[in-house]
């Protein structure tokens, strides 16, 4: 088995989370992913009220005993919702795991810690995630450039942004962005992550709430199949490549405004792509990911998946992979950089010592 702090942190068996997700982050999914030992995200702002937001946190409730937890996007917009009452619907159904991204927690954190809610808050950069750790979140989300949805501006990724990130912060912090499978756990703990975040993935399996059609183009399509909008807009976001999103590309690299394009962005249209399995009918996110994708299996078989492959990774691919000289163990045993110190970042030794694999040797 594959643990580290972040499940000791959350109760579950695996460090493998199902982020929120508009249109999809719905209790057959949720309820799957917490009953196969991972950590799923209900997405709050895909239930048109907050008492809609209620009622589907008990649905999910009657399929789960395991914990699962509610995405909260804060969004900059000319109508928000409103946040406050969908902050307390959670809290009064007794969730006690939030996911938040968009804008700064802050405003919301003291009604979760009174409640004893533990926040994930999602970042797109190193210096969002040390300024949510100081405003005292449990955990960061750390999403690379090749991620679906909303990459931030940074253009960083994943293989410069998790180790950068994990040098800076010290709480349990997940990676998202470019995830699919078991090599992809190991290398994110490799680079100092406590566990990893997929969501273009976990569209593609069988309790997934989307038309079979979206599902099978994740398979057919390869990692060169997405793009990114919103560029000129400083609103970057990753979605699948379709005649649509090729067209608002077009438009705003000809000068275009968000007006020139509004008609063709609309949520609602996206939604209908996810409903009747109608790829042109408008946007929807994918990341970089779906290049991994080969199958639709269950929630369960995925997970168990992910990690046998990722302890057959770290207990034997790698050692029988690896050679190194007589001498080099030596070598490695006495590294030292200057001041005498050992070649190893501050949050390294927590981080190394955290995780466990079957056999319930550490690594």
């Amino acid at each position: 088995m594959v643990r580290t702090r972040f499940c000791e942190l959350f109760g579950v068996d695996y460090p493998i989370v199902q982020g929120g997700m508009q249109w999809v982050g719905r209790a057959e999914l949720v309820a799957a992913v917490a009953n196969a030992g991972a950590l799923g995200f209900l997405t709050a702002l895909t239930q048109p009220t907050p008492e809609a937001l209620g009622k589907e946190i008990a649905r999910c409730q009657e399929l789960t005993d395991r914990p699962f937890g509610v995405n909260l996007t804060i969004l900059p917009t000319i109508n928000p919702p409103p946040y406050a009452e969908y902050r307390q619907a959670i809290i009064e159904s007794g969730v006690k795991i939030v996911e938040t991204a968009g804008f700064s927690p802050a405003d919301h954190l003291p009604a979760f810690r009174a409640a004893g809610v533990k926040v994930v808050h999602k970042c797109t950069s190193v210096r969002h995630a040390v300024k949510a750790e100081k405003l005292g979140v449990d955990a960061i989300s750390i999403d690379g450039f090749e991620c679906a949805g909303h990459p931030g501006e940074d253009d960083i990724p994943g293989l410069v942004l998790i180790p950068a990130a994990a040098d800076r912060v010290t709480i349990p912090m997940i990676a998202s962005g470019g995830f699919a499978d078991g090599r992809g756990l190991v290398a994110a703990l490799a680079l100092g992550a406590d566990g990893i975040n997929m969501g273009t993935r976990f569209l593609a399996t069988v309790e997934a709430p989307i038309h079979d059609s979206v599902k099978r183009r994740l398979v057919e399509a390869t990692e060169l199949e997405t793009e990114l909008i919103f560029r000129s807009l400083r609103n970057t976001a990753r979605v699948a490549r379709n005649s649509v999103s090729t067209e608002v590309v077009t438009v705003l690299d000809r000068n275009g405004t968000f007006d020139d394009v509004r008609a063709l962005v609309a949520g609602s249209r996206g939604r209908k792509v996810f409903e009747t399995g109608d790829l042109e009918a408008g946007i929807w996110s994918a990341g970089m990911a779906q290049g991994l994708i080969r199958d639709i299996p269950t929630v369960a078989e995925l997970i168990a998946r992910i990690v046998a492959e990722a302890e057959a990774i770290i207990s034997r691919r790698l050692p029988q992979s690896l050679t190194v000289s007589a001498n080099e163990p030596a070598r490695a045993a006495n590294r030292t950089v200057a001041g005498g110190q050992q070649a190893m970042t501050a949050n390294e030794p927590a981080r190394a010592a955290s995780l466990t694999v079957a056999g319930g040797q550490q690594r």
